[in-house]
């Protein structure tokens, strides 16, 4: 998971599938969406920090979705 790179259109669609996987109110989520819009560094760390605290196969599962 170091390696993943968290740009602002990988942020959004992350949180769209979060919101199907977690909730809408998900810290991950509102993390997510946070740094999507506004694309600062601190919201960016923010966002990968929770998105590194959520359960493994949350993580997988949404990645997966983010699959073409």
């Amino acid at each position: 998971m170091a390696d993943l790179v968290f740009d602002r259109e990988a942020m959004a669609r992350l949180a769209k599938a979060l919101t199907f996987i977690c909730s809408a109110g998900h810290p991950a989520v509102a993390a997510l969406s946070t740094a999507a819009q506004t694309g600062s560094d601190r919201d960016i760390k923010t966002a990968r920090a929770q998105f590194l605290k959520l359960k493994p196969s949350e993580r997988s599962a949404a990645l997966d979705m983010l699959k073409d």
